[in-house]
């Protein structure tokens, strides 16, 4: 492990190299990975895997040497939520710095046994709203939906009520509402608490008009649907953005069948919302014990433990927020469905903001008592000089004659994807904490082979098949898995030998980390025989017994 901690921190060091960059659309992220490709020197393979209902290209990148179908493999997929375009930097960032140290003896080393697919944007229709005239938080693709159920597409979208060209919030007052102004700041809106005397005083609604004139507001805009609700695992049917069944966009289903034929993919890290590596996935036994398994294996557990710690041990996971899986989301289906170790993080996260000890600040901020989020990153913000939030102005609004109706609220984007300047360290930290995965994969060898002579022309070969890999060969939940491969070691023999003893094909069910395996054979005749053991996701390992 030191080895590999080196490794890592000579990475970093090497990588870390500040430059401006600005989150990119879809076309300027496309030409990235294209230039990426083309300075390679054959390391990467770019293909379009398919495209979105908004004919823009799906993109996997694959980084490795020789045959990369039969090494261990990492699938990293990015944009899996449109709103978060920091994730598709990070990705792109990952594969822009794994090619730049591709010189280096460490990160050539581990090319030449481990294979990276990248999936950088999954939802690339949704992300160019960040690009858009008028901005806005968006999560579904192109495709048409009718969101309300009431025959009709797309007829109550969002409005621009005070012309800055992004969504916010209104909030009208109301003695009837449920929301109230935060007692620390009053730009802030929560939800009253009547079991603590509360009482709200305000409505609250996305920026827009009744268009419909059905009460609700935006419910039926240019959703589209959404990719990470869009997978098989626990859908959330009938709802916005899931699709009217699983997998039913052209991406999902690329990507899904594309992943199943990636036999060599050990583990999945997808930068998304969910986030098990800064607070590991608890074993509940619960949720193992049904037909239809819902909970984390005990031994899986464990593993989420063991890349948790790697993970922190490259990037900085101080005051990270909750983040749980949800339904129909593709951290879930890479576990549950395609039984491969699945981990997820959203990449940043603001910083609790403290509030300065000096008199000053005790006059400027109110104790925030009940450690409200958005009151702490509006705080945190403004000191880092960041413009997050539109100020509230009151507005005319024809839905609510005689009301004082106000628009503000935080800008999109802004609470999930960091200042641009923040992307290339960031880059750089979850860079290294892929290669100190990759560092640990599954991987095989032969030991101790042996041929002894009982007479006769038959000879005794025996071999130990090690996984020296810090990570099992099969998952816990791959075991149960069809689609997920065995351990085969083969022993072929030429026309003039023959077996004696012991089955041509034997299968080893998993090997553990340091655990070992004996298999013997009685083989009559003299000449060659070739020896192999490996699946997919440990990769292979062949050697030659002379008789």
């Amino acid at each position: 492990m030191k080895k590999i901690y080196f490794c890592v921190s000579l990475l970093c060091l090497m990588l870390h190299v500040a430059h401006a960059q600005e989150y990119r659309n879809h076309a300027q992220l496309s030409q990235k990975l294209k230039s990426l490709e083309a300075s390679s020197a054959g390391l990467a393979k770019l293909q379009s895997i398919s495209k979105t209902a908004g004919g823009k290209d799906i993109w996997l990148m694959e980084i490795g040497t020789g045959d990369r179908a039969s090494r261990p493999a990492i699938a990293v997929v990015g944009g899996v939520e449109g709103s978060l375009l920091f994730s598709q930097e990070l990705a792109v960032g990952f594969i822009e710095k794994l090619l730049a140290a591709s010189k280096t003896d460490s990160i050539k080393n581990l090319l030449a046994t481990t294979t990276f697919y990248v999936y950088p944007s999954m939802s690339p229709d949704a992300s160019e709203q960040y690009f858009a005239s008028l901005k806005y938080e968006r999560s579904g693709n192109t495709s048409a939906t009718d969101d309300d159920r009431d025959g009709r597409i797309n007829e109550d979208p969002f409005e621009d009520l005070n012309g800055d060209g992004i969504i916010t919030m209104i909030r009208v007052e109301d003695v009837t509402g449920k929301w109230k102004t935060h007692p620390a700041d009053a730009r802030v809106m929560v939800l009253a608490d009547a079991t603590k005397g509360e009482r709200g005083n305000y409505s609250l609604y996305t920026e827009g008009i009744d268009n419909d004139k059905d009460k609700l507001f935006n419910e039926d805009g240019e959703g589209g649907i959404h990719f990470n609700k869009n997978l098989t695992f626990d859908p959330p049917y009938f709802t916005p953005g899931a699709g009217e069944h699983p997998v039913s966009e052209l991406e999902s289903r690329a990507l899904l069948n594309l992943l199943h034929e990636q036999a060599n993919v050990f583990a999945v890290v997808t930068f998304g919302p969910t986030n098990n590596l800064a607070e590991p996935w608890k074993f509940d036994r619960s949720k193992t014990t049904a037909r239809v398994i819902t909970g984390i294996l005990d031994g899986d557990s464990k593993l989420n433990k063991l890349v948790s710690d790697l993970y922190k041990k490259s990037v900085a996971t101080k005051d990270a927020p909750a983040a749980a899986p949800a339904k129909g989301d593709f951290v879930q289906w890479a576990y549950f469905h395609y039984a491969r170790l699945s981990f997820s993080t959203p990449g940043w996260w603001a910083p609790k903001f403290e509030i300065p000890k000096d008199s000053a600040a005790a006059k400027k901020y109110k104790t925030n008592e009940d450690k409200n989020t958005d009151v702490d990153f509006l705080w945190w913000a403004e000191k880092e000089g960041l413009d997050v939030f539109v100020p509230w102005k009151k507005i005319n609004h024809p839905d609510f004659p005689g009301k004082v109706v106000e628009v503000g609220g935080f800008k999109p984007f802004v609470k999930n994807n960091p200042p641009a300047k923040s992307i290339d360290k960031a880059a750089a930290d979850h860079t290294n904490f892929l290669v100190a995965l990759a560092n640990i994969k599954p991987e095989l060898e032969l030991l101790n082979q042996k041929t002894e002579s009982l007479g006769n022309d038959v000879s005794r070969i025996t071999v130990t098949v090690h996984n020296k890999g810090l990570l099992p060969a099969v998952a816990d939940i791959g075991a149960r898995n069809y689609w997920v491969k065995l351990i085969n070691v083969s022993l072929t023999l030429a026309k003039d030998q023959s077996l004696v003893s012991g089955n041509r094909v034997v299968v080893l069910n998993n090997l553990q980390p340091g655990e070992s395996q004996e298999i013997s054979w009685l083989v009559k005749g003299k000449g060659s025989a070739t020896l192999e053991a490996g699946a997919p996701q440990t990769g292979f390992k062949k050697i030659n017994i002379t008789l």
